[in-house]
Formats: structure tokens, sequence, C-alpha cells
């Protein structure tokens, strides 16, 4: 557990520096969340509320300070077939099971699992949101639909965000870009698309209620599914970007505790007409880079947001999408890892083509889980076959001819138990084997029954068989599924 010391200085360590990235970042959000909410088929005001109540409660009990959680578009495509089959309230009841499930999970202590994604698959999971972040802005840069007067904007947006900082770094020039372009539209009369394009502003603070459906078995059997999916993916990008943070800033964080955090956020957001979010890499970016650290920039993310399209939705209707875009289009340049390009033929091939996978399937199916999914199945693959090589097998034979003894060395396990059963020789004539594994570890029930299977051939043909040097961690592995010493052993093994 945190400190109150620890704790306390995480919220007013950095003030300054966290109230205005928090400003920044609330601006961002509101387009963001309001997308989002038309990608899920809902109200603006269902995402807006969303993202103000998961910034605000994951600052007070998640794990990462410093990190942005908000709906997202991540977890607004598993609902759309919930909302177009069964409508918002079903929406907001998937959204308390799926924040009680991830509560469950932290408390369970599940993001140990995180330790098993593979530097590869985090590069290409950073790469692939890059990617999609910038294709998410192509349609406010559609020739088509926007008018001559955009590109300038943005053009002009990226150099104030790039070179004011060289003038001072006392303003997040995120910030001064969303003002002086604002300005500039207004000043000029320009006719270019705004936030308030993107939807209808809610005016009201969001309200206490229970979602309105049956509480029977067949409710929990339609949301169920999607409370699951919406849960799973939800941690999953949040400890990813937990882990981005922890490196961008040079700290560590309380998985358990940032799942248990986006659990109660969730939770609380459905009893208030909100959807289900999670951690955003690219607003957390900008908050790091804006100057945040500190659990007041999310808290003042959130405050900010509700503030703003309640209060001042006249004024933040008319910032101008180009600011926005420029700000995004920002995030996804600093957000790629251009280093991954050039170490595509210094890596291993095989950690590259884990890189690869995993950007081509995310931006494909623009689901994070499954190319995470892929590339930590294509890291174990890899890995297994990494082991398998590192597995040898060398005999000796006695003076007299009659006794050969295998020396065993390196990994047993379902990737070597081929090239394990090719090292022997099961038709020459010998009077004793020796499997000499001191050299060697057994890991799975492929190389147990591959252990059986040799030592019964051999037996088979009349030799003696002994195992010799087996490890203690070997040896309670065979004992207990080993069958080369039962009554049947090969007709069992063959019937297999």
């Amino acid at each position: 557990m945190i400190s109150l010391d620890a704790y306390r200085a995480q919220w007013f360590g950095n003030v300054r520096a966290d109230v205005l990235a928090g400003l920044v970042v609330a601006l961002a959000l509101i387009p963001e969340a309001i997308a989002f909410s038309i990608i899920a088929g809902v109200d603006p005001k269902v995402g807006l509320y969303a993202s103000f109540s998961i910034a605000v409660i994951t600052a007070i009990t998640g794990g990462r300070p410093g990190m942005i959680s908000a709906a997202t578009a991540a977890t607004a495509v598993l609902m759309v077939t919930l909302v177009k089959d069964h409508g918002l309230q079903y929406l907001l009841a998937a959204t308390v099971l799926a924040g009680l499930l991830q509560i469950g999970m932290g408390l369970l202590r599940l993001g140990f699992v995180m330790r098993y994604v593979s530097k590869s698959v985090m590069t290409g999971f950073v790469n692939a949101l890059a990617i999609l972040i910038f294709m998410a802005q192509l349609p406010e840069l559609d020739p088509r639909a926007v008018p001559w007067i955009t590109y300038p904007l943005v053009a002009g947006g990226l150099a104030i965000i790039y070179l004011f900082p060289m003038l001072t770094r006392a303003v997040p020039s995120p910030l001064v870009t969303i003002v002086a372009l604002t300005a500039l539209a207004l000043v000029l009369g320009l006719d270019v698309r705004t936030v308030g394009d993107m939807g209808a502003l809610p005016d009201t603070l969001p309200v206490f209620l229970i979602p309105d459906i049956p509480l029977s078995v067949g409710t929990l059997a339609i949301i169920l599914p999607y409370a699951v999916a919406v849960a799973v993916v939800g941690l999953l990008e949040s400890l990813m970007t937990q882990n981005i943070v922890d490196e961008l800033t040079d700290t560590r964080s309380n998985r358990s505790q940032e799942m248990v955090g986006q659990g109660l956020a969730n939770t609380a957001t459905g009893f208030i007409g909100g959807m289900a979010g999670c951690a955003m890499i690219g607003q957390s970016i900008i908050n790091v880079k804006s100057g945040g650290r500190g659990r007041l920039s999310s808290f003042s993310a959130g405050v900010f947001l509700l503030g703003m399209v309640v209060g001042l939705g006249d004024v933040v209707s008319r910032i101008p999408m180009a600011a926005l875009v420029a700000i995004m289009i920002m995030v996804s340049i600093g957000t790629f890892s251009w280093s991954s390009i050039r170490n595509l033929r210094e890596h291993p091939r095989s950690s590259s083509m884990v890189m690869i996978a995993t950007v081509a399937t995310v931006v494909y199916t623009h689901n994070l889980a499954i190319g995470v999914l892929v590339g930590v199945l294509l890291s174990g693959i890899f890995f297994a076959g990494k082991i398998a090589q590192l597995f040898r097998v060398t005999s000796m034979i006695s003076a007299d001819g009659r006794v050969r003894t295998y020396v065993i060395e390196g990994q047993l396990f379902y990737g070597s138990v081929e090239d394990f059963m090719n090292a022997f020789d099961f038709r020459e004539a010998l009077d004793k084997v020796v499997l000499d594994v001191s050299g060697a570890h057994i890991w799975d029930i492929s190389s147990v029954q591959a252990l059986d299977m040799a030592v019964l051939k051999f037996r088979r043909d009349g030799a003696e068989v002994e195992i010799r040097g087996m490890n203690a961690a070997s040896e309670t592995l065979v004992d207990r599924l080993a069958i080369h010493d039962k009554p049947g052993a090969m007709d069992k093994l063959m019937a297999h």
C-alpha cells in the first residue's frame, strides 16, 4: 500500500504543470468522447459523462499517477451490437458489470500476466496505436468534407506545437495552439469545422440513476459476454498504457491498484449514464509531454471537461477541429517508435516479425486486444523454437558394446520431444541403456510421455533402462505422471 505522504505528493507535488496539462487534455478529450459515443451508437453526452467520471475516479483510486483514462474507441466498438439490439440501458448495465469484473481481477492480482508481454509486442502495440490515432484524423483532412483553409490551420498548429517550446515551456504548446487557432478562426470568420459540429454538448450535470433493465438471468446472459470483453480489453489497454507511462516518467506504479481503480471508475460511470472506458495512450502522452505527472492532472482533465461542456459549451463548441487534429498528429508522431524501423535489420528476425504482426493485426482489425494476443502467441512460438534448438542428445558405448549411455542436455518439453525420440537407436542390441538427464529439465506431459515411450521401447527389446541424475523438480513431475513402471504401460501410451 502507498503511504499517505507519497499519495499526497502525487496530488500536490506538481500543481501548476498538472493543472495546465489537465486543461490541454480536457480540450482534446471533448471531440474524442463525442466520436466514441457516435461509434457506440449513443448520444454524445454518454461519452462525455463517462470521460469526466472515469478521469476523476481513476485519479483518486488508480495506481498510475499522470495516466489519463476516459471513454475509448477500444471499449466503444465492443458495445455497438449491444446498443443496437437492446438499447442504452443495457450498455449502462454492462458497464457496471465490467467494472465489477475488473475489481475482481485486480483483487486477484491478475496484472502479473503483463510480464509475459514481450518488448516486441509492446513496440508493435505503440506503433499500431500511433497509426490508428493518425488514421482517426483523416476524416478531418478529407478535401471532400473540409474547406481548403483547414490545411494551413493544421500546419500552423503543428508549427506552434513544435516551435513554441523554443521560446518558453512555461505554457504547454498544445494549449497555445488551441487558443491561437480558435482566436484566428473567430477573428477572421473562417468557415471551418468546429467541436460543435461533432454533436450537441450536454448542458446539465450528470445525475445518479440505476439502469432500467429487468433483474433476471436472461438479462445477465445478454450483458455478461459484452461485460467480459470490455473488462479484458479495457484492462489490457490500461496496463499497456501504464507500462508506457512508467517508461516515459522513469517511475513504477501498482498494476493491481490500477485494475481496481479502473473497475471502480467503470462501475460508478454506469450509474451516471456513462459508457465504459479505460486508459488512453494518446491522451496520456499529451498529458506527460505537457508536464502532467501527478493525480491532479487526470482529476483536472475530468473537471475541466465537465465544466467546459456544461458551463462554457458555446465557447468550446467554437474550437476549430484543425487545432485538435494538429495536437493528435503530434501525439501520433510522438507515440510511434521510429527507432523500431531502424532496428528491423539489427534485431532478431523473430522479434521484428512479432512487432510487425502486432502492428498489422491491430491496424487491420482496429482491435488492440486481438493484435496483442497475436503478438504474444507468436512470441511464445518463437521462444519455444529457440529453446528447442538448445536441446541435444549425445551417446557413448561401453568397451564391451553392451551398455550405451545417452547424455540429454537442455529443456525437454513439447517442442523438443521429437528430437529427443529421434536421438535413440531402438534397433541396437544392448543389455543396458542409461539415460543421463543430469543436464536436462523435464517440463510437461509431452516430455514425460516421450520419456515413457523411450524407456518402454528399450525394455521391449530386452534392455535394462536406468534414468540417472534427474533433478528434484523433474523427478516430482515424472513420479506423478510417468507410467513406464506401471502394468500395461505400452498399451496405455499407444491408446493415446
